[in-house]
């Protein structure tokens, strides 16, 4: 979870001091609008200019919990967004969030939302690696090489983290991905292999 439950104390003390969890994230944040810009070339319909008549089963789209317009095509564009976070050309901060049974999808890229980080499966229909994790033997080879690399010269911290894969460029390979509370309720997380 996002909150250490061996950290919580008990008692009279119990809710008011929270540790995070070991790998949990505080969100920096981001602007909003590359997002607001592209969800707009991708046939996202203005809220100035949409008729509820003409398209009543369309999908709100809100950003930062403002409602910039709808979608016909909700599905496509949620996979769309994220497959770009996955990319790393979104924010890996970047929350999104499909509400079905509302017809609603919210993206937040605000600071201060409390995020884990998960291991990505592929879902993908057509490939043959369906249902398995996305972090293969190639990213296992990168990290084993650059960490017997970096025993073996005699570089400073900070060339190390020039150079480093690891955590990183584990997250812009679309690896591991960054949920919080909120689109974790949407998410399906597997706890066991």
């Amino acid at each position: 979870g996002l909150v250490c439950p061996a950290e919580t104390p008990e008692g009279q003390a119990c809710g008011l001091v929270k540790n995070l969890s070991l790998m949990c994230y505080v969100s920096v944040g981001s602007d909003a609008t590359p997002i607001s810009e592209y969800m707009s070339k991708r046939n996202m319909q203005l809220l100035e200019e949409y008729d509820q008549n003409q398209n009543p089963d369309a999908t709100k789209v809100f950003v930062n919990g403002v409602w910039v317009g709808v979608h016909s095509n909700a599905q496509q564009l949620v996979s769309t967004v994220q497959q770009l976070r996955r990319d790393g050309t979104l924010s890996y901060e970047m929350s999104l969030i499909r509400d079905i049974r509302d017809r609603e999808f919210k993206i937040f890229t605000d600071a201060g939302r409390v995020m884990r980080p998960l291991f990505v499966v592929d879902n993908d229909v057509t490939s043959k690696t369906r249902n398995h994790l996305v972090f293969n033997q190639g990213h296992y080879n990168k990290l084993v090489e650059e960490q017997q690399a970096s025993a073996t010269a005699g570089i400073g911290e900070e060339e190390k983290e020039e150079l480093a894969y690891g955590w990183k460029g584990l997250i812009q390979d679309g690896v591991i991905e960054y949920l919080d509370a909120e689109e974790e309720e949407t998410a399906m997380i597997v706890f066991s292999p």
